[in-house]
């Protein structure tokens, strides 16, 4: 057995589980607080702070594939893609702080303004971490199975950090008077505890002795991936998503799920507020959504190794899908009854994370196999561009709705009545928004071609890189492959 056939340490998967203490961290706590922070605090208005959340992860989807280039460079060059992941962790904790820390006395515009600067500098940092270490599980194993393992328990970590994040940071808000004092204080532990994170992940960023050799003109260890120089990370990665069917898929359904959890994330606030009329409310749905998910998060992956990814993936997504559709009844009777189908929401959320992105080192592979170059960065900022995308997306499309019914925005402890019609949109945006576009990513998935067998011969697969497969090489069902990961 090589050793990259070995089953990773216990070591390095719980490394790599705790960088989610970060990626989990930022991924909930802006989508959880921003907005309303913007509208019920600074006093900006729902459709401004929905440009300022929106325009501040366009630039992300606009860096991330640059970035995911940039990384496959430097793993050829140096031999591993830590450095990136460094400055991505030692600078996010700074812009976070600054994010929350508007002067007093500063007015709505220029308070919009502050945010968004900093704002956009966080998000920077987190994608010079998010991109490479996406990009790892392709390169840390090559194994069907070690992926869904590996990526199971990272979500499990995950699940620990929304719910930290997600149900800490605002009772951290809530222990000061001050409510600007709140969010001060708010964000530094949370930019401390989740630059921690990263750069403990960092730690399974190793040099590759594939990229050591290449680098001096040998030949790559058998089995082994290795990079090769992008010209263009745009480029690339708009290559990628042309010549792979299984990512154009699995990146289209993430992205629609990301819309739906990133409407909800947003709304989650509102919803606590405004339906079940208790701010403290939303630490509750946080336990309803997460309690569960760490309990299921290791069951889809068994299920996974019983059925195959993408099947205990669809299941998850209909289980979601359904879950959020009965919490429409909100709309009439709030009550704590809500607290149930948020809890099979959250089971559920447990599969629809772990499993796409154990998929997606499949998916990387496989790619390798049929070009013989591996782009793992390419394909990591594409995702993490699609990723982000989805979640702004989300909290973008919440500010609509909230624009459309007539929310009505406030300052400070200044107290507002909502009419009916804005109570029902935030409650149509925690449901049956989030349960429609859940189940249309359902049928999108019914088109990702890659199963079990098709990963085991990528991982059989031993010409060196710059050998691509001959075009009659075995794919899917041992009939010949296209690089779609279709059959002719």
């Amino acid at each position: 057995m090589t050793a990259a056939e070995r089953p990773l340490s216990r070591g390095a998967v719980a490394r790599y589980a705790i960088g989610s203490l970060g990626t989990g961290g930022f991924a909930t706590l802006p989508g959880l607080v921003l907005v309303y922070y913007l509208t019920d605090t600074l006093g900006v208005s729902a459709l401004i702070a929905g440009l300022v959340v929106t325009a501040a992860k366009v630039w992300d989807v606009v860096i991330d594939p640059w970035i995911g280039a940039r990384s496959d460079r430097a793993l050829l060059r140096s031999g591993t893609r830590r450095t990136g992941m460094l400055v991505g962790a030692l600078a996010l904790p700074v812009g976070f702080a600054l994010t929350f820390a508007v002067p007093p006395g500063v007015g709505p515009a220029a308070s919009g303004a502050w945010v968004f600067i900093a704002f956009l500098a966080t998000a920077t940092a987190f994608s010079l971490f998010q991109v490479p270490y996406i990009a790892l599980p392709a390169e840390l194993t090559p194994d069907y199975d070690e992926r869904t393992r590996l990526l199971t328990w990272r979500v499990v970590v995950l699940t620990l950090a929304i719910l930290l994040f997600g149900a800490g940071g605002p009772e951290i808000r809530r222990a000061f008077d001050d409510e600007v004092t709140g969010y001060l204080v708010m964000a530094i532990v949370a930019g401390v505890v989740i630059g921690i994170g990263m750069l403990i992940a960092a730690g399974t960023a190793k040099r590759s002795d594939a990229a050591g050799l290449r680098r001096a003109g040998g030949p790559a260890p058998t089995g082994q991936l290795v990079a090769e120089p992008a010209v263009d990370g745009y480029r690339e990665g708009f290559r990628a998503l042309r010549r792979s069917l299984p990512f154009r898929v699995l990146l289209a359904v993430f992205v629609l799920q990301g819309l739906a959890t990133g409407l909800m994330l947003a709304g989650a606030q509102f919803v606590a507020t405004w339906v079940l009329e208790s701010e403290a409310a939303v630490t509750l749905l946080f336990v309803a959504l997460i309690a569960p998910a760490l309990l299921v998060a290791p069951a889809w992956g068994v299920l996974a190794r019983r059925i195959g990814k993408e099947r205990a993936f669809r299941i998850a997504s209909l289980v979601f899908a359904g879950a959020t559709l009965g919490m429409v009844l909100i709309v009439w009777i709030p009550g704590p009854w809500v607290y149930l189908p948020v809890a099979v929401a959250g089971a559920a959320y447990a599969g629809m994370q772990s499993l796409p992105m154990a998929m997606l080192p499949d998916v990387i592979s496989h790619d390798a196999r049929m070009t013989g170059r591996e782009r793992a960065g390419s394909f990591g900022g594409v995702w993490t561009a699609g990723e982000t995308a989805g979640m702004a997306l989300g909290a973008t499309l919440l500010t609509l709705m909230l624009a459309a019914t007539g929310y009505l925005e406030s300052t400070g402890a200044e107290t507002v009545e909502q009419a009916p019609a804005a109570i029902a949109g935030i409650a149509l945006s925690f449901s049956l928004v989030p349960a429609l576009l859940v189940a249309g990513s359902v049928l999108v998935l019914r088109r990702y071609p890659l199963r079990r067998r098709d990963v085991n011969i990528d991982a059989s697969f031993d010409g060196g890189p710059g050998e691509p497969d001959h075009p009659n090489t075995p794919g899917a069902h041992g009939a010949p492959s296209t690089t779609d990961g279709s059959t002719r």
